[in-house]
């Protein structure tokens, strides 16, 4: 049995408390590590490290932020095997996709921000021969970095990296679901001299440990992506403590596919766009509408497709569908195709468990799932599945597939699919998300704003927006009369 260890003031420590909470691997279903079970005491600890290693940190040079960030990105790419076993096993994701995506994605993380910080440039405001203005962007102090269990070291790379990159010293909780590679994350840091105390590192619940780092008088900033109901709490919280936001949420993204369209193409990126990470991705899209003229041709070739997908162990190379993440999350998603049936939906493929062989018949494994004649606003149209299961759905117009494709509270991601750059653009407009892709999915620009609307989230990540959010403005008035 692996026991983890938090990771403060550049040392790894058990939790003051002493107790610990289990660690499954979803892919067979058992417990194979322990995780600090960590409490306010390993807050003060970790707070009190971040305190006093934070003021060096934001003297050093962006030379010398650039040259250690980029030795983490070096040190994740001289570890991505070890990696991305890792992020399978805690995750039930194929080996190959976290070898293809998670890994490389977390060094383009520090690569990225560790350059980025190189070119950051405040702004000045020439008011003739009186004077000018000119602003100073300095860092927040302590932040609080809180990242979810579908790409684990991929998104806790993506807020760790920019909060160290502005000078900011940073107290970062993983999700206690997959823990190992942000404890592991922890010697890469240290390879790379990053200074003992500006990343630390806890695990633990977050009912418990999450609520004491986000209403802890010394945190600045916090930035979560999660659940909107977990997103919801955190902002009952901080608000009121004046503490800066970034909320990164849930979604139900729509895909609007027109006959039009470049058809292999889209039918290629659309299963991958439903059933990538088993569906446990936050932009994958989850509500599938066609127009009318080309929707049975659709469902008999995407359910083909569909049906073709491999679900088994993720240390298989042929292996498309890998194991959901945790067994509540397993039950969930199956209790979400009961209810699309009891909502008059029927199940054109999946719409079960899949039970392997050996050591993972015990594994939380859902067929791939294609689901049609429901409404487009029953609950299930409506509400976050984030699992291996798309609707589809046929449409006439374009102002009844916008219709359809706003009705819900979310406003993450949305995908359009035709060859009319007049109607891709004007939908794109009229759309409520925070990004919207034509023709094509998941092709990330890290310069780019990401973030949703409605009840997807508060608040931009990526490029500049995210040195923006880890730093504070101050304006400079210079009087020359």
């Amino acid at each position: 049995m692996k026991r983890l260890a938090n990771f403060i003031n550049g040392q790894y420590q058990a939790p003051v408390g002493g107790a610990y909470l289990p660690v499954f691997e979803p892919a067979k279903g058992a417990v194979y590590a322990e995780a600090p079970d960590s409490d306010e005491q390993d807050v003060a600890l970790a707070m009190a490290a971040a305190k006093a290693a934070q003021p060096q940190w934001a003297g050093t040079s962006i030379d010398e932020r650039y040259r250690i960030l980029h030795n983490i990105a070096l040190g994740i790419e001289k570890r991505a095997e070890e990696l991305a076993a890792a992020e399978s096993r805690d995750n039930g994701k194929p080996v190959w996709l976290a070898q293809e995506v998670d890994i490389p994605r977390a060094s383009a993380n520090f690569r990225f921000f560790a350059q980025a910080i190189t070119q950051f440039a405040s702004q000045a405001h020439d008011n003739g021969p009186g004077g000018f203005n000119y602003t100073l962007r300095g860092p927040l102090g302590v932040v609080v970095c809180i990242s979810p269990w579908n790409l684990p070291l991929y998104l806790f790379s993506w807020k760790i990296a920019p909060a160290l990159a502005a000078g900011n010293a940073v107290v970062a909780k993983p999700s206690e679901v997959t823990p190992l590679t942000a404890y592991l994350l922890g010697e890469i840091c240290q390879e790379a001299g990053l200074p003992p105390g500006v990343l630390n590192i806890l695990h633990g619940y977050g009912h418990r440990l999450g609520t004491a780092l986000t209403s802890h008088p010394q945190v600045k900033a916090i930035s979560f992506t999660g659940s909107t109901r977990t997103g919801a709490e955190i902002a009952r919280v901080a608000a009121p403590l004046f503490k800066k936001l970034s909320l990164e949420l849930g979604g139900k993204n729509p895909n609007l596919i027109f006959a039009d369209c470049d058809y292999d193409k889209m039918l290629r990126t659309t299963v991958r766009s439903s059933f990538a990470n088993q569906g446990q991705i936050c932009l994958c899209g989850s509500r599938i509408f066609v127009e009318a003229s080309l929707y049975d041709q659709f469902k008999a070739d995407f359910v083909e497709k569909v049906k073709a997908l491999k679900v088994g162990a993720p240390t298989a190379a042929d292996t498309k569908v890998g194991a959901v993440v945790s067994q509540a999350h397993y039950e969930k998603i199956l209790s979400y195709i009961q209810l699309a049936q009891e909502e008059g939906g029927r199940i054109l493929c999946g719409g079960a468990p899949v039970q392997l062989d050996g050591e993972y018949a015990n594994g939380w494994y859902i067929a791939p799932t294609v689901i049609e004649g429901l409404a487009h606003d029953c609950r299930t149209n409506q509400e976050e599945i984030f699992g291996p299961v798309v609707t589809i759905m046929p449409f006439e117009t374009e102002e009844e597939v916008l219709q359809y494709a706003n009705s819900t509270e979310y406003g993450l991601a949305a995908t359009i699919w035709t060859q009319k750059l007049d109607r891709a653009h004007k939908l794109a407009r009229e759309l409520e998300a925070g990004i919207v892709w034509i023709n094509t999915w998941l092709k990330r620009d890290l310069r780019t704003p990401f973030g949703g609307v409605k009840n997807s989230g508060v608040g931009r990540e990526g490029g500049f927006e995210a040195l923006r959010f880890f730093t504070e403005p101050k304006n400079v008035c210079l009087d020359f009369e």
